[in-house]
């Protein structure tokens, strides 16, 4: 064995030299091929190269042979099919091939570094053994020979001619114009065809895009060879092809056929005829890139890529159609731009889950003006089978730009970046990188591809106006949430401290079949054409729901607070949720200035409240004026009765007086903070002061529930608006004072007085006064902290009046027959002999004051005895 070794090596140093007799070398009459089954790998040329007797019975065929260029010299590969007929195995150390170049250069074959330990053909086995052979500048097969020898130690040099392979004239490699190939890639069979050459233009630049059909023929999953892809032209250029966005890392089933497609940017001057697709791989041992099989290309066509209005766009994306449909196109002008708003609907309809490529997208003008459009909810999306997502777009055009004809691009981004720039042969095609794509070169093709920007359909945007939405009218709509029907209940503008607050009522309804999940809305209103949102704050009766059964409603409000003195024609109001961060439209509507009058609640009738856990009904119960000096002061009580089956907390009441000549004044509220029982009423107190001259005959109580961040509050929290706005008519009762001292009212007590005595010792300056009362407490009625004050006012013979403030439950107590008493010093007293004293009762509230009653009562003179004296 060690000497079989040591012969063998020299074997291999003497064959080094062979070429130099490559001249005399001559090939035998070919041997026509023995009976056998198809190649795994079948040469796309019609033509069949004849078996060479190797020995012993072995058998040696040519099945393919390429040329591919490389930065070092051209490399040859060729695939040897060895056939072994007898019962015992073969040794292909005794076997050896040899290139012969049309200059007579005579190279030896060196197998690739997986066929380099396949060092025997077992007893009645095929074996294919794949060589390559760096030929040089040889760029072309024709004259190529390729000479068979076999180990002979009886033959000068020990090797042995049985034959060689000739490369016709008419030989070859590329598969024919709508012919299959059969191939092999991973180890598994399959059948490939070129389907398409297509040429696009964008940005000034040509791109290619090829498609070839692949049909697995094997029993386990294709998935990407890992090949090289390159555009050939006719005169040997090539560019470098990167696989497209949407067939990124395909997989192919077994029996499955799919089409895949390669791109790559060429010069606009490169002459399309006759071109090719060709594939290589790299073999990672040698270190080089060897050509597989290549495929003659159709005639190339130029595809209109423009989707005209409301036709569905297919965009296939690794086997899976996606329909792509611009819908719901609008524009309104705001400053000096249009602003277009529309929706791409996405709709997979394949049954397997597909993720979008990246893609940008812009609108483009007649004139070529390009504007981007936020592409960041296309770019990425993955969508279940069937499943139809709704992305929606805006972009802002300048008014000066011609609004018609505007379209919007779907780009596609391919490859990597590159730095190479390319150069000129001088005939009119590149020899260097493209610095886009790949590389042109008549010598050795690039590595890697730069990013190209590749159009892949222009929807026509219609022209069309946002529509302004009336009042009371339902409109259809369909987002990235659903589809639903909306409609604006009501527009008022009501006042709010120094500003007016214009509310929108919005209904929005669930027209589909299954639920629709709100999302956490925000509101923004724009007034005519001004860039800048008000201050926008939003309301939704029963938010702690956001999901909408099949036709169910929900209703909400938007408010925005403006100037009290700004006038607007049109209102624009938008509602947006959020996703991943990202601010995702959910309605945008415009509305003329069509503002609702504040509904009329008449005297004596109800308001209600609607909100989750706080409706209630609020009725009057009474107004009255207290009259000041510089100020009257309009009070009302009304009464909130709890229409809720549980114990809940009510809603806090905001409200503003309007006089009738359209004067508004902010009212102060009392109210309790404790939770109602269902049915239990509450009283609320609520005033305001007006200048005397304040005509209060026809006032109305502008009543609404308060709101704050979005919620209805309760009466300890400060609101920041308020919603369900309703004109209460008030009517204001003129305070008639009792002309006895029973039965006040003070709510929540009332005091009668019995009984007063007013007595004076002879000679003294102190007049003793007692006053016999009943005190009741009123508890029907939950109230918040009552600010009015009992002020009792004395007035004595001498019209002298004395006053002092009674704090009922401690100063007078509760209970009847009740005794208060008190004394009054002047020295005027001691002349007193007789007469009459008043007390009067007062309720004095905010510093104002309304008389509730007097009486008089008479003084009595008590003469001391001498006992006493």
């Amino acid at each position: 064995m060690r000497k079989y070794r040591v012969t063998y090596a020299a074997l291999l140093v003497s064959s080094l030299v062979a070429g130099q007799v490559a001249g005399s070398i001559t090939a035998p009459a070919a041997h026509a091929a023995p009976a056998a089954k198809p190649p795994a790998v079948s040469a796309p040329a019609a033509f069949k190269f004849n078996s060479v007797p190797m020995g012993a019975g072995v058998t040696a065929v040519l099945e393919n042979i390429n040329i591919w260029s490389q930065p070092g010299g051209n490399i040859l590969s060729y695939t040897l099919k060895y056939t072994n007929p007898g019962n015992s195995s073969a040794s292909l150390m005794h076997y050896f091939s040899r290139v012969v170049t049309p200059g007579g250069s005579v190279l030896p074959g060196n197998p690739l570094g997986a066929d380099a330990t396949k060092k025997k053909v077992g007893a009645k086995e095929t074996l294919s053994v794949t060589y390559y052979v760096n030929v040089g500048q040889t760029s072309s097969l024709q004259g190529i020979k390729i000479s068979m020898l076999v180990w002979d130690a009886k033959t000068k040099g020990y090797l042995k001619q049985m034959g060689s392979f000739g490369v016709p004239a008419n030989y070859s490699t590329t598969a024919a114009v709508g012919t299959s190939l059969s191939t092999v890639m991973n180890d598994i069979p399959v059948t490939a065809s070129a389907d398409s050459l297509q040429l696009y233009k964008y940005s000034g630049k040509v791109y290619a895009k090829v498609g070839v059909s692949l049909t697995n023929k094997g029993n386990k999953v294709l998935s990407d060879p890992g090949y090289s892809a390159y555009l050939v032209s006719a005169s040997g250029t090539s560019f470098e092809l990167a696989l497209s966005g949407t067939q990124a890392d395909y997989k192919i089933q077994p029996q499955e056929k799919r089409s895949i497609y390669y791109i790559t940017e060429i010069p606009a001057y490169l002459k399309t005829d006759n071109m090719k697709l060709q594939f290589t791989k790299k073999d990672e041992t040698a270190k080089l890139e060897l050509a597989k099989s290549s495929y003659k290309l159709p005639a190339a066509s130029s595809p209109n890529l423009v989707v005209g209005s409301g036709v569905v766009k297919k965009i296939v994306v690794n086997n899976n159609t996606v329909d792509t449909l611009l819908r719901n196109a609008n524009v309104y002008a705001q400053d000096a731009d249009a602003v277009w708003t529309f929706q791409m609907q996405l709709k997979n309809t394949g049954n397997k889950a597909v993720t979008l490529p990246s893609y940008d997208l812009a609108v483009k003008s007649v004139k070529g003006k390009v504007f981007p459009v936020n592409s960041k909810g296309i770019s990425g999306v993955t969508l279940k089978p069937l499943e139809t997502k709704i992305v929606p777009l805006t972009v802002r055009v300048p008014l000066e730009v011609d609004q018609s004809g505007l379209q919007l691009m779907m780009i596609e981004s391919v490859g990597a970046e590159s730095t190479n720039v390319p150069e000129s042969n001088g005939a009119g095609e590149s020899t260097g990188n493209t610095g886009n794509t790949g590389t042109p070169s008549t010598a050795a093709p690039a590595t890697t591809t730069a990013k190209m920007i590749f159009p892949v359909a222009y929807f026509v945007i219609p022209y069309a106006l946002r529509t302004e939405v009336m009042s009371g009218q339902e409109y259809m709509t369909t987002n990235s949430y659903g589809s639903f029907s909306y409609s604006i209940l009501s527009l008022q503008r009501y006042p709010w401290r120094d500003d007016d607050i214009v509310a929108a009522r919005l209904r929005v309804t669930n027209t589909q079949n299954v639920s629709l999940t709100l999302p956490e809305l925000k509101g923004t209103i724009k007034l005519d054409k001004e860039s800048l949102p008000v201050t926008t704050e939003l309301y939704m009766d029963n938010k702690d729901s956001s999901v909408l059964a099949p036709g169910k409603s929900v209703e909400l409000y938007v408010l925005g607070k403006i100037a009290y003195t700004s006038e607007f024609q049109d209102m624009r109001i938008a509602l947006n949720g959020t996703q991943n961060s990202e601010t995702v439209p959910f309605l945008d509507v415009s509305i003329s200035n069509s503002i609702n009058s504040i509904p009329t609640i008449e005297k004596g009738k109800s308001y209600t409240i609607s909100g989750k856990g706080k409706t209630a009904s609020v009725e009057e119960n009474r107004t009255t004026i207290y009259q000041g000096e510089s100020h009257n002061l309009v009070y009302t009580e009304l009464y909130l009765s709890s229409e809720e089956k549980r114990q809940s907390k009510m809603a806090r009441l905001q409200a503003y007086y309007k006089t009738k000549d359209g004067q508004y004044f902010e009212a102060g509220t009392s109210q309790s903070e404790n939770s109602a029982s269902p049915g239990a009423k509450q009283l609320v107190v609520l005033w305001a002061k007006v200048p005397k001259a304040t005509d209060l005959a026809d006032v109305s109580l502008y009543l609404g529930a308060g709101i704050k961040e979005g919620k209805l509050i309760e009466a300890k929290e400060e609101a920041t608006g308020f919603v369900n706005v309703a004109a209460l008519q008030l009517n204001p009762q003129a305070n008639v004072p009792k002309n006895t001292l029973e039965s006040t009212v003070v709510y929540p007590y009332t005091i009668s007085v019995l009984t007063s005595q007013g007595k004076r010792m002879k000679s003294s300056d102190t007049f003793d006064i007692t006053m016999n009362y009943s005190l009741r407490k009123d508890n029907l009625y939950d109230a918040g902290v009552l600010e009015h004050k009992l002020i009792l006012q004395i007035t004595d013979p001498f019209g002298v009046a004395t006053e002092k403030v009674l704090t009922l439950g401690t100063d007078l107590i509760e209970g009847t027959n009740n005794l208060y008493s008190f004394s009054l010093s002047r020295p005027v007293y001691k002349t007193m002999d007789g007469g009459a004293y008043r007390l009067a009762f007062y309720d004095e509230f905010q510093g104002e004051r309304l008389l509730l009653g007097s009486q008089a009562f008479g003084v009595t003179n008590v003469v001391q005895n001498k006992t006493e004296e």
